[in-house]
């Protein structure tokens, strides 16, 4: 299992590849804001582990072990950035939101909260609904 920061480098690493189809070591350290020389280490962990394959100065693919994860990582971040929209959050926090718990929450609990977001897809009228509720409680709390 990866740990939270292999998980961020799996995440980007995917995203990169779907959207230009490479990921440079350059890329990924400019994408999560760290030194190229942290991102190195990183990838020739992630290669030991068998998430990806890594030559250096040739650069690198995801396994299907890396490619299954990376999905399923970039699905949670998505899940739960929509997650906190339906349930009212300010928009300018969602993603600092979502990046604090997106690594303490376990697979099991992400597929509740898809199950809940699926739900509020189902019946917009529950997030009217919830809107409503949201709105006394500030109005009664100001």
């Amino acid at each position: 299992m990866p740990t939270p920061s292999m998980e961020d480098y799996l995440e980007r690493i995917y995203i990169l590849i779907e959207e230009k189809g490479y990921a440079r070591v350059s890329d990924i350290a400019d994408a999560l804001e760290v030194h190229p020389s942290s991102v190195t280490k990183m990838v020739q962990k992630l290669d030991t582990q068998e998430y990806l394959v890594y030559e250096k100065y040739r650069g690198l693919i995801l396994t299907a072990k890396g490619k299954k994860i990376g999905k399923r990582l970039v699905y949670r971040h998505d899940l739960l950035e929509e997650f906190m929209r339906i349930i009212g959050v300010n928009e300018d926090g969602i993603y600092q939101d979502v990046e604090g718990i997106e690594h303490h929450l376990s697979w099991d609990a992400i597929d509740r909260i898809g199950d809940l977001v699926q739900y509020f897809e189902e019946n917009p009228k529950r997030v009217k609904d919830l809107k409503q509720v949201q709105k006394r409680n500030d109005d009664i709390n100001q």
